[in-house]
């Protein structure tokens, strides 16, 4: 499977070229046998083996970055399984929602209700 669908990849490299915003996250990629996730939202145009995004390698603390497409694509888990695109996922909410929601529930989560308490409290902050 490839890691993304050509429309995928186009979205990423075009939020690549708009860095300054909070992209939604285009893609999610796992490894079934190894507790790894990835919210991906963007390519470098400059250097389009690089992507950006939430990157969780099921250690408890999931972090923004960058990460090498290359290495994703090489990595298998405990039963040799390839990383898989998530081809049900689709993002609500920008990266800052999830990267909150992530440093709440000390790993990438999709739950609708971590989410909208992510997003509530970012909005907090801001106001305050």
């Amino acid at each position: 499977m490839n890691l993304f669908t050509k429309a995928q990849r186009e979205k990423l490299l075009a939020n690549g070229r708009d860095r300054d915003q909070d992209h939604p996250p285009v893609v999610k990629l796992f490894t079934p046998d190894a507790g790894c996730t990835w919210l991906l939202s963007e390519i470098d145009p400059e250097e389009p083996d690089l992507a950006f995004g939430l990157c969780d390698l099921g250690l408890g603390c999931p972090e923004l970055g960058s990460v090498s497409l290359t290495e994703i694509s090489a990595l298998r888990g405990r039963l040799r399984l390839p990383v898989e695109r998530d081809l049900h996922f689709v993002a609500e909410h920008p990266m800052s929602v999830y990267a909150e929601a992530a440093r709440q529930s000390e790993e990438i989560t999709t739950d609708p209700q971590s989410l909208l308490q992510a997003k509530a409290a970012l909005a907090a902050r801001r106001a305050s």
